[in-house]
């Protein structure tokens, strides 16, 4: 392969048969020129036709040292995921923190409304972004908000293997942020962010609705359902008008079992 253009250290664009190609890998563009030949070796990234074009347009428009700093943060959570991320990262993940920094530099501060929900539902993916911050604060004297680290959050959980849609993604937790509210409203408490109990009901909200309307098998039996409505009668109720409106506004269905869940962490919290 013959370089075409060097974007930067770790970027080029090669001439592979007939085809054009971006190459990323660490150091592939180093002190080298066009119509040089480069290392396959040292390819650790392939981009052909449409992704290839995409990542050609961003690599004009942004800053070289954006893409530097974007790449070194994908391959640190790569290690942390042990798992390669989804191309589409190179691109998506790379022009989101290009106009952070952008926004940044011009004053410009985007605030996070799930921010606390991105906490505790990805918070793998959020650790890795408050490493990315704290990266590019290091090597480009950019301190950009905790905020981005959740917005990174969100494009690193939906790239992994298996990753959701990244609209899914944001329409599930915003759903989760809307439950939360009112729960809050119902049961006028404070809540501690901090508070595991609180943590362990975002958790179960997320899995509830990831498996909403899919009921097989029964965990808990009518028993213990008439129980925990007994006993726990208000956060069952809570938990019943949270339902209905879950129901209302986006088509969710959740069965007695799954109220008596939610009852229980409700009066935990309570």
């Amino acid at each position: 392969m013959r370089i075409v253009k060097v974007f930067n250290n770790n970027a080029v664009l090669v001439t592979d048969g007939t085809e054009e190609k971006v190459a990323i890998g660490k150091g592939i563009g180093f002190n080298k020129k066009k119509e040089d030949m480069i290392d396959p070796k040292k390819i650790e990234k392939l981009f052909v036709k449409k992704e290839n074009e995409k990542l050609q347009q961003l690599l004009y428009r942004i800053p070289s040292d954006h893409f530097i700093v974007s790449e070194e943060i994908i391959s640190y959570a790569e290690q942390q995921f042990g798992a390669t991320l989804n191309e589409h990262i190179y691109i998506q993940l790379t022009d989101h923190i290009s106009f952070a920094i952008e926004r940044t530099e011009n004053g410009i501060f985007i605030k996070n409304k799930l921010l606390d929900e991105i906490k505790i539902l990805y918070s793998e993916e959020f650790a890795i972004g408050l490493w990315a911050i704290d990266f590019i604060k290091k090597k480009l004297n950019i301190e950009l908000p905790e905020d981005e680290a959740a917005f990174m959050a969100l494009y690193l959980h939906t790239m992994k293997p298996h990753g959701k849609d990244l609209k899914e993604t944001i329409r599930q937790t915003s759903i989760i942020r809307e439950m939360i509210q009112f729960i809050k409203n119902q049961v006028e408490i404070r809540i501690n962010d901090n508070d595991l109990a609180y943590q362990r009901l975002v958790l179960h909200l997320r899995y509830a609705l990831s498996r909403a309307n899919e009921y097989e098998i029964r965990t808990l039996d009518e028993e213990m359902i008439q129980m925990i409505q007994r006993k726990y009668t208000l956060s069952y109720r809570v938990a019943q008008k949270m339902a209905s409106e879950l129901n209302k506004l986006y088509g969710i269905d959740w069965p007695e079992q799954e109220l008596a869940y939610i009852a229980l962490h409700i009066e935990r919290l309570r």
